[in-house]
């Protein structure tokens, strides 16, 4: 008598589809105050990321900075943002997540409603001159802001979930981020072109506006669905240490994260393939502008072609986080790190649409596979109050990350992709890719050293 063939049998399909629906089921089931982090930070993702694709190009063309300075000023906002949290990672735990959340975005908004109004009130442009310092002082006021959001956030998930929701709690917020970055690609062109009468030359400075009171409205959602005393810890948790250590201190400084070294290293080596998202803002929007002018509509639609990973990233995240809520963080590390670089060489064959987009599509599969198991890592990782200093101590590699791809990355657009002239832009991206690939080499490399611990760290609740 024939058998069925076991791999028809439902069973297997049941428990795969019953791995993704049931985090989700578990999810919706968490704290509803949740969105009190979750709504601000979709909001905080459309303004910061539509604020970095436009950046450079109103630092080259408004201020009059040209490619290699504009590099170099929105490296040292970036890295400032995450020297900031290195800095300020640790407000949250002091002052509690809700105030730390409401007096960071309050700060944000500020700042870029002085950015906003820089050009009405400093209209001479150039380095040092009062165009450049009105806005470098909005740009200042964010990151002081940015360095106490970000790890509040992650430290409110973490206060907010349980076991069962964790994954995808830290899945989602960076899910919501990157659909806000995403927006900020469908708004920012609409904005620009409805603007450059109102403020010329190109409209910039009118999508500032719209982006500061998007700031505003965070922060009144904060307000009003984070009620005072709802971030508090739903996880069963030992007492915190009832002595806190005076910073830099000899015990501070021995009980620091960067005390481990196989944190340290596990951290640092991400930093190769972490400059593909630097060049998210850096070198891709001038990019997509400039060496696509033969077809005018991607070239007029720099903003969206720029900011289609992060829609990519919020369908694919919480898939792939469910998908893999067992599997061993260090494996899936490699993994990603790789698909993520790889693709990379596709831009060498030339400015082609399709080559594009499959690049987006596939780099944005290795973010989603390895991203936000990192930052969950270092999350989970943190003692009890401690998270926020982990969150910070954990974006440390970005400084290096954002100010070093900063430093070249206008020299390559300057010579190979210029505002006029012949671009050769084939060999820019194979230098960037074959930077990215370092970071999973290194990774393979340093496996039986490094793996077994960042395993362990990654299951810790």
């Amino acid at each position: 008598m024939s058998q069925k063939p076991a791999e028809l049998s439902p069973q297997p399909l049941r428990r795969a589809a019953a791995e993704v629906i049931q985090p989700l089921r578990d999810f919706v089931h968490a704290p509803r105050a949740l969105w009190g982090i979750h709504l601000p930070y979709f909001l905080e993702g459309l303004v910061y990321f539509g604020i970095l694709t436009v950046l450079a190009k109103f630092l080259s063309e408004n201020v009059g900075l040209g490619d290699v300075v504009s590099g170099w000023v929105v490296a040292l906002f970036t890295g400032g943002i995450t020297a900031s949290m290195f800095v300020l990672g640790e407000v949250s735990d002091r002052w509690g997540v809700r105030r730390a959340l409401l007096a960071s975005l309050g700060l944000m908004a500020a700042g870029r409603v002085l950015l906003a109004s820089a050009e009405a009130l400093g209209r001479e442009p150039g380095l040092f001159g009062p165009l450049f310092c009105l806005g470098a002082g909005g740009l200042l006021l964010v990151v002081v802001g940015y360095g106490m959001y970000q790890p509040a956030a992650y430290a409110g998930v973490r206060e907010l979930t349980d076991e069962k929701t964790a994954a995808m709690g830290y899945a989602m917020i960076y899910a919501l981020m990157n659909l806000g970055a995403f927006a900020s690609g469908l708004l920012s062109p609409l904005v620009r072109r409805a603007s450059e009468r109102a403020f010329p030359p190109n409209g910039i400075s009118g999508v500032f506006w719209v982006y500061a009171g998007l700031t505003v409205l965070a922060v009144i959602c904060t307000a009003v669905l984070l009620p005072p005393g709802a971030a508090r810890p739903v996880r069963a948790q030992p007492p915190a240490p009832p002595v806190r250590r005076r910073p830099l201190s000899r015990q501070w400084l021995a009980e620091h994260p960067l005390a481990d070294g196989k944190f340290t290293s596990f951290i640092f080596l991400l930093v190769p393939v972490q400059t593909l998202f630097a060049h998210n803002w850096l070198t891709m929007p001038l990019y997509i502008e400039r060496g696509f002018q033969d077809v005018a509509w991607v070239s007029h639609n720099f903003e969206l072609f720029a900011n289609i990973n992060p829609v990519l990233i919020f369908v694919l995240t919480p898939l792939v986080a469910a998908l893999t809520a067992r599997a061993d963080v260090y494996g899936m590390m490699i993994v990603g790190t790789t698909v993520m670089a790889v693709p990379t060489f596709l831009l060498c064959l030339g400015p082609q649409p399709v080559l594009l987009l499959v690049y987006i599509l596939a780099m944005s599969v290795g973010e989603a596979i390895w991203q936000p198991r990192f930052l969950q890592y270092a999350a989970e990782l943190a003692p009890p109050g401690k998270t926020g200093m982990y969150m910070g101590v954990a974006q440390l590699p970005w400084f290096l990350t954002k100010v070093l791809t900063g430093a070249y990355s206008g020299w390559f657009l300057a010579r190979y992709c210029p505002p006029q002239g012949p671009r050769h832009t084939e060999f820019m991206w194979l230098v960037h890719g074959l930077i990215a690939c370092a970071s999973p080499l290194g990774l393979l490399l340093a496996r039986g050293w490094l793996g077994h611990a960042i395993s362990q760290g990654g299951s810790r609740r």
